[in-house]
């Protein structure tokens, strides 16, 4: 996941770089990107993983073959669901961008309407490729399923690099094209691995797996709905940043960019890594072997995104000076970027840790409570984020285009209303999953004593360039904190270097 990452950070440097923050082409083509992803992210990694993991890992404890016709059952379904969902969106994009982008008019409206025609077929294929990772996950084999993004980066980056002196609009379009590329070398790169894992018994598709297909597929509709849900949450966002001026879409892009670092790193990954496990032992009664999982899994969640929430709070700006200010990006980008980016580090905790209590769920077969969580964040979301970004700017006398950093604050208020409802439910499943506070206050302490430390930095560096400051506050930052963790007991990394040390 790092790796896939370091690489969107590289292509969001390169696009900021020549785009800026405030250009025409750079809203359509982040609006273009949110609207069809809302198909992958309704279908994609989070789905399958809830509603195919917890089958497939179950039936392969007893009946290998017939867990692997089953994977492919799915794959043929999925395949067909996909085709035609990619082409209805091509045929009806007006509609759906005039719905999706009611600030949109003009040129602009043009624009992302093509772009988005362009992007649904290789969204259809992210969709299949989400399809490899729970196959790949079932069979604790991460690192390719969650690498293989980086050929969709890579593939940006080099038209980026190779038709950088187009015009932006031309550019848009190639992005456009290379996102496709992307999408079919991301599905590609996987492909061979996993079916030499689902054909070792035959590529037939028997009778005796309807039922478990049909398991599969009935617990997919509510997960649909939870992610549904979920994406209509992000949509808001889309359409309330829409009415707001020039620039507030692209700015919300990046810090997002920025902000699911931590979420993918630490809340995904762990959650991915653990939900196999929580699947097998949901199967087998054990009980108090999830719970125990479940906790650790949060504590090392809360000990790794504390210092993420300070980081982002007080050295935003940091950040994104070194990724983003460089060519038409300017400072003031830089400033408004991280009143973006401090906003979404109030839900920080609560989304990361959210995401292993919705696997837990899902590990327990049940996905439906979930799924009323999140029509309860939704509100949250489109009550406080139309107030908070269209109303209360004008009422404290901001100018309009802060009102995206009201939408991250929104958003996390509602992400902790959600944890909270998760966690009050799971207790009721498997006992007290309260995070030791004594850890959490640790992580916290520890953090903002690294902070302090690395923000006197600003003003006795005799670097001017901001990815030279970056690099050595934010490092400065970093070392401190992982010592004082180290120290504290909160994280081992002499165990963690011992095993990279074997491996090697």
């Amino acid at each position: 996941m790092l790796i896939s990452r370091l690489s969107g950070y590289a292509r969001v440097t390169l696009f900021s770089h020549i785009f800026g923050l405030e250009a025409q082409a750079a809203d359509a083509f982040n609006q273009a990107l949110r609207i069809p992803n809302f198909l992958q992210n309704l279908l994609g990694e989070g789905v399958l993983s809830a509603s195919l993991i917890p089958v497939y890992s179950g039936l392969k404890l007893t009946d290998r073959a017939k867990a692997d016709r089953v994977a492919r059952a799915v794959l043929a379904v999925w395949a067909l669901v996909t085709s035609i969902l990619v082409l209805v969106g091509i045929v009806w994009t007006p509609f759906i961008v005039r719905m999706l982008a009611p600030g949109f008019e003009g040129a602009i409206l043009d624009l992302t309407i093509h772009l988005v025609r362009i992007l649904f077929p290789g969204i259809g294929l992210l969709v299949l490729s989400a399809w490899c990772l729970a196959i790949l996950n079932s069979h604790h084999r991460f690192f390719l399923s969650y690498a293989a993004p980086v050929c969709w980066n890579a593939a940006l980056i080099f038209v980026l690099l190779r038709w950088r002196a187009d015009g932006l609009d031309a550019l848009a379009v190639k992005l456009a094209w290379a996102a496709v590329a992307g999408s079919a070398l991301q599905l590609a790169i996987q492909i061979p691995t996993v079916w030499s894992l689902v054909t070792g018994h035959g590529t037939a598709v028997a009778l005796d797996t309807a039922a478990a297909v049909k398991e599969v597929l009935t617990s997919t509709v509510p997960v649909i709905f939870t992610r549904g849900v979920v994406q209509v949450s992000s949509t808001i966002d889309s359409i309330i940043a829409s009415l707001l001026p020039l620039g507030a879409i692209t700015a919300l892009a990046n810090a997002t960019q920025l902000y699911q670092l931590p979420v993918a790193l630490f809340g995904m990954a762990v959650s991915s890594a653990a939900l196999p496990s929580m699947s097998s032992e949901a199967a087998s009664n054990q009980a108090e072997s999830m719970r125990a999982r479940l906790v650790a899994g949060q504590d090392t969640i809360a000990v790794l995104v504390v210092p993420s929430m300070v980081a982002f709070l007080a050295l935003g700006d940091v950040i994104v000076a070194l990724l983003l200010e460089h060519g038409r990006f300017t400072h003031e980008n830089t400033l408004y970027v991280w009143g973006v980016l401090a906003g979404s580090a109030v839900g920080l905790l609560a989304t990361t840790v959210s995401r292993l209590y919705v696997s837990a769920f899902y590990a327990l077969g049940d996905t439906r409570t979930p799924t009323r969580f999140a029509v309860i964040r939704v509100v949250l979301v489109g009550l406080l984020g139309y107030v908070m970004a269209i109303w209360v700017p004008p009422l404290i006398g901001v100018p309009l285009s802060w009102g995206t950093a009201g939408l991250t604050v929104s958003a996390g208020v509602a992400g902790w209303v959600e944890f909270a409802l998760l966690r009050q439910a799971l207790r009721r499943r498997l006992g007290d999953v309260t995070m030791r506070a004594r850890r959490v206050a640790l992580a916290w302490v520890i953090a903002m004593g690294a902070v302090i430390l690395a923000s006197g930095l600003r003003w006795v560096l005799p670097l001017d360039h901001p990815a030279s400051r970056g690099v050595v506050i934010l490092g400065v930052f970093g070392t401190l904190y992982l010592a004082g963790a180290q120290a504290a007991g909160l994280l081992d990394g002499t165990s963690l270097l011992k095993r990279v040390l074997r491996k090697a």
